[in-house]
């Protein structure tokens, strides 16, 4: 019975959650024969501003990134 959690960070589609959640089941399903009644999949969607790498979130890099674009013009 595998249960896959995946947290990814806000700002995808209904369509793009709709088809990773797909993808995973599927490859979930042919790697360990799995009944698809079995698998279960969990998307959790978490803020921008609540995810960090190297105590920097991913707001602050895209607003980062965002300035060294309007400098480079």
């Amino acid at each position: 019975m595998p249960l896959i959690d995946i947290s990814i960070a806000r700002g995808r589609t209904p369509e793009q959650l709709r088809a990773l959640i797909a993808g995973v089941h599927e490859v979930a399903a042919s790697t360990t024969g799995a009944a698809d009644e079995n698998i279960t999949v969990i998307v959790r969607e978490v803020e921008k501003d609540l995810w960090s790498r190297t105590n920097t979130t991913i707001t602050e890099r895209e607003s980062a990134a965002a300035g060294v674009r309007e400098t480079d013009g």
